[in-house]
């Protein structure tokens, strides 16, 4: 009988295992440093805002920069790594070529600020930096401050090949979406809420180009919107033109992204997908109608997401360069 037990305990770990392979949650806690490097939250927070004074592409940068690592092999800072010698590093997929470079200053800014103290040189992660750093950016846009949870290790391996089929893409549409981010254990809900950092930041014209030069025209897209696109982005336009994917507040982080939504003015289809199908529409309608109903959603999402993945002592390190594995 005490046999069957065992074999029984053991059958149920398996299937938790298989059931739940993104969360390695329980050795995070918000308190992890507080007797490594007590002082670590302002430390981070103080070179943040240094490097945000100096320009406001750290807010997007550095978010989209956390929300590129976690979908990749976890949280666990591997998109900060270089390529060397044979191995090209996930930063240098094609994916990855349009993460401006402030997000990746912004941790090494940190990292360096950290280390500079000697209790915590060497004793904080780099993925919980690039954590800390995009609650931080998120506030300093306005946005919710939130409790981070830490104690992340480093990631030992960075692969180009690694990124391929693992980001949303701007043509997905919801079936595609809700596919990949429930392959990270998150749900619609949660994909909503993250998809409102589209509030903040910029695309190029050639990642929206077919929506605007189609025929007959994206129905989904707003008419004006439409011809205001085609001016900033005209054919054969130079690929490194910017493009505000709120055309807004583009500054501000707030739920006017879900608003745009209401008025067909989402820049991707990915975006206007959400307002257009159905199943995904009254999620929408909620956070439009309430900045503090998607608040809360969007930092239960993103604590969430800190979770996809983490490395421990065993499958990860502490980084001393958060660029060289």
């Amino acid at each position: 009988m005490g046999h069957f037990n065992l074999i029984l305990v053991l059958s149920l770990s398996l299937i938790s295992l298989c059931i739940y392979p993104y969360h390695i949650s329980a050795q995070l806690s918000t308190n992890h440093y507080a007797n490594i490097c007590p002082n670590l939250e302002n430390i981070v927070k103080q070179a943040v805002q240094r490097k945000f004074q100096q320009t406001f592409v750290t807010v997007p940068a550095t978010l989209r920069l956390f929300f590129h690592d976690c979908f990749v092999q976890g949280c666990d800072a591997s998109v900060l790594v270089a390529s060397s010698g044979n191995n090209q590093a996930e930063k240098d997929s094609s994916d990855n070529l349009s993460l401006a470079g402030d997000g990746f200053d912004t941790v090494i800014k940190a990292k360096a600020a950290v280390d500079a103290v000697p209790q915590c040189k060497n004793k904080v992660s780099c993925a919980d930096i690039l954590a800390l750093a995009t609650r931080d950016v998120v506030a300093l846009a306005g946005g919710p401050s939130y409790s981070v949870e830490l104690g992340r290790f480093d990631g030992l391996v960075s692969r180009a090949s690694d990124v391929n089929g693992r980001l949303p893409q701007p043509g997905f549409n919801l079936n595609q979406l809700n596919s990949l981010f429930a392959a990270n254990g998150l749900t619609q809900t949660d994909m909503i809420a993250l998809s409102g950092a589209h509030t903040l930041g910029f695309s190029h014209c050639n990642r929206f180009s077919n929506r605007i030069y189609s025929t007959p025209l994206d129905p989904s897209l707003n008419q004006q919107y439409a011809t205001q696109l085609q001016q900033m982005c005209p054919r054969n336009v130079n690929p490194l033109i910017a493009i505000n994917m709120d055309p807004n507040t583009p500054r501000t982080f707030d739920n006017v992204y879900y608003k745009n939504l209401q008025q067909g003015k989402g820049l991707f289809t990915s975006d206007q997908i959400l307002f257009t199908d159905q199943r995904s529409r009254a999620t929408v309608n909620s956070f439009a109608s309430n900045s503090n109903v998607f608040n809360q959603n969007f930092v239960a999402a993103i604590t969430k997401l800190g979770r996809v993945g983490v490395k421990n002592a065993r499958n990860g390190k502490i980084r001393t360069d958060c660029s060289v594995l």
